[in-house]
């Protein structure tokens, strides 16, 4: 055992030594603001009800950051903290340790979130939650304070490129042929595969999401305005279509994706992405939760996330 892993064995005992059955129960709580059910319920509130450019923004970022944190895990193979000493194993992962990806996602996710609080509030929620996640992650017995110091490093780092550059890509990619763009965003997915080989969910989840978007504006030009009383019963009809998009392929193909080829996870979660992007805001739209987007309504979308600080 290393020096450093060793070092943060005994962080992880230190912090168990005030265990109790309430503070576990707090601590998993905490971890899932850096789970990927977490961006499941965020991701269609912003993009069907706050601002669409801001929520496909989150989820790409989100993915990508994933798809990064799985290769680096594959390339360091280092194990868990519960691997030493088992008694210390509150919680347990079928991946290795390091980097966090509790930790690195909860930086990218609530980070991309912040422009959407009035100040100091999103900065706020940017720092104090991806701590306290990181904290419940080693409180857990899953992840050594190293792990946790570098996915919030990884998660900053995609933070900045993103506010550096994102807006200029963003800008971009409307610019090309929607099959030059769909080709890219394939290509990109083919790429995180290759990150995330035991696991093509993240990389279909990308391509579904990525990929819908891209038509979704013209084929779908719905607009997030409405009332609170729309806006929730929105959220919580298309929540509940997602539900049925991912619970009934998975009943039907579970004992085929078992064994069977990885494209399979992979279609499956693509469909669940062109869901959230296309396939819901369709549905509200013929069913009245949802009108057409007007000249000023994109400009509209931005200002109105503001209504999460009010």
């Amino acid at each position: 055992m290393g020096t450093a892993l060793a070092w943060g064995l005994e962080i992880v005992r230190g912090a168990q030594a005030a265990a109790s059955p309430f503070l576990t129960s707090v601590m998993k709580g905490l971890s899932f603001a850096g789970t990927e059910y977490c961006l499941l319920v965020l991701l269609p509130f912003v993009y069907w009800c706050v601002d669409k450019r801001r929520g496909i923004r989150i989820g790409i970022l989100v993915f990508l950051s994933t798809a990064l944190n799985f290769g680096l895990k594959s390339a360091f193979a280092q194990p868990r903290p519960y691997d030493l000493d088992p008694s210390v194993g509150m919680a347990a992962e079928k991946t290795y340790g390091l980097p966090s990806n509790h930790a690195q996602v909860s930086v990218v996710l609530w980070g991309s979130l912040a422009p959407l609080f009035r100040v100091p509030w999103g900065l706020v929620l940017a720092i104090v939650l991806p701590f306290l996640v990181g904290i419940s992650r080693i409180y857990l017995g899953v992840h050594f304070p190293t792990d946790v110091l570098a996915g919030w490093a990884l998660g900053a780092a995609i933070v900045f490129v993103d506010r550096k550059f994102g807006e200029r890509i963003e800008r971009a990619i409307p610019k090309l042929k929607e099959s030059l763009a769909l080709a890219l965003i394939a290509a990109i997915a083919l790429f995180m595969n290759v990150l995330t080989k035991n696991d093509t969910s993240i990389s279909g989840a990308f391509f579904g999401l990525a990929g819908a978007s891209v038509y979704a504006k013209r084929q779908v030009p719905f607009s997030v305005s409405g009332g609170l009383g729309k806006r929730g019963l929105r959220f919580l009809f298309g929540m509940a279509t997602i539900a049925i998009v991912y619970l009934l392929p998975k009943l039907f193909l579970a004992s085929i994706e078992a064994g069977g080829p990885p494209i399979i996870r992979f279609l499956r979660y693509a469909l669940l992405g062109a869901w959230v992007a296309m396939g819901a805001p369709w549905l509200f739209m013929k069913l009245g939760l949802a009108s057409a987007e007007g000249p000023g309504d994109h400009s509209a979308s931005e200002k109105e996330g503001s209504l999460i600080s009010k």
